[in-house]
């Protein structure tokens, strides 16, 4: 376009009657369908949770030079990367790279010591009695949450708690490196939290969980939240609700990125149970990195892991659907999701259960609840 004809048209736009520069008012979003005849799948799995935090410590065991990473409730997905690299450190101190190291676990905290442990130049051969889909990390909602369940409030000493800080947002870091790639693996959503009786009511809990430290103030500037909205700026009905900016994990995406980042750099991945320490013994890598979450629970007899159960629903994606719903009060959380609308909620006796039997009523409970936002 010529000078003249790029001056005409900034003539004409300037001449455009003031009605035609308005913005429309703000809409809300496409409401959810919801009701139980379209869930299409019931997962369930287990939060290895650990009152003194995510153990990250080293040890001589078996004849082996052992590095154990885990032990991060419901945080694994969300922490994966800061606490592999400070699991890295260890791994830097006892081994040089180039040299072949084992990673035992193939959920979320395995797959990304694995991928950590490459990019430092090291061979890393993947042991794993199961892998992606068939792991307890796929059973996750897929919203970060570096603090779920990721201590007590008496084990968080101001150390720990900008240790975790720290952990977080090196974290963040990482996840962002894989925002728009085509897989969608990592990516932000927007979502409202929703209250039937205001935001400051106290919340239910439950007599058999912990208290939990309140950590949120310290990533507040990674968590955009906004302030509250009029009716006419959500699609729930008789409810308040404020918005909020949040990162989403699509676990099946993610999952796979990671074993083919993970096969492209040279990774060997070996299908084997480990039953005793012992077993570490007849690998042939001089040092092994123990990434099994609630399985250290039987392999190691550590009794200061928790089992924490979490189901999810899955129902029919809705593309139209880019939000999530946290419902306080009435424990639902929803996610959209590429493979499907995931709709979580804790139950009564999650904690300290082990029991992986899908719970189809509980999830049918929770569906409905979330169904009655929308009238």
């Amino acid at each position: 376009m010529r000078r003249r004809q790029l001056l005409a048209a900034g003539s004409a736009a300037a001449s455009m009657p003031a009605l035609a520069l308005d913005f429309a008012p703000p809409r809300a979003p496409a409401a959810m369908r919801v009701s139980v005849d379209r869930i299409i799948d019931i997962a369930t799995g287990i939060r290895p949770f650990r009152a003194q935090g995510p153990r990250i410590e080293a040890e001589r065991l078996a004849g082996k030079q052992v590095v154990h990473h885990y032990g991060h409730g419901g945080s694994g997905w969300s922490l994966s990367w800061g606490s592999a690299q400070r699991a890295l450190v260890m791994i830097q101190a006892r081994a040089r790279p180039g040299e072949r190291i084992a990673v035992i676990g193939a959920g979320a905290i395995g797959l990304t010591t694995a991928r950590t442990a490459q990019q430092a130049g090291y061979k890393v051969r993947l042991y794993a009695k199961d892998r992606p889909p068939r792991v307890h990390s796929s059973a996750a909602t897929g919203l970060w949450t570096p603090d779920s369940r990721i201590a007590t409030l008496e084990h968080a000493t101001e150390a720990w708690r900008a240790d975790w800080e720290a952990m977080a947002r090196a974290s963040f870091k990482v996840h962002q490196s894989f925002l728009g790639l085509p897989s969608g693996p990592v990516e932000w959503h927007d979502g409202y939290l929703v209250a039937d009786n205001g935001f400051d009511a106290p919340l239910p809990a439950y007599a058999v969980e912990p208290d939990y430290p309140d950590l949120a103030d310290r990533i507040a500037d990674l968590r955009p939240r906004g302030k509250p909205l009029e009716p006419g700026e959500h699609p729930f009905h008789k409810a308040q609700a404020r918005r909020f900016t949040q990162l989403v994990f699509n676990i099946p995406a993610y999952q796979r990125l990671l074993l083919d980042d993970f096969a492209r750099d040279g990774g060997e991945m070996v299908q084997r149970e480990f039953r005793t320490p012992r077993d570490f013994a007849r690998l042939p890598e001089a040092l092994v990195v123990n990434c099994t979450g609630d399985g250290a629970r039987t392999l190691l007899g550590d009794a200061s892991l928790t089992p924490v159960r979490g189901q999810t629903a899955r129902l029919v994606p809705q593309p139209e659907v880019d939000y999530a719903v946290i419902y306080r009060g009435r424990n639902v959380v929803a996610l959209p999701r590429r493979d499907g609308l995931l709709v979580a909620a804790m139950g009564e006796h999650d904690f300290g259960s082990t029991d992986l039997t899908p719970d189809r009523a509980h999830s049918e409970d929770a569906v409905r609840r979330l169904g009655s936002l929308f009238g």
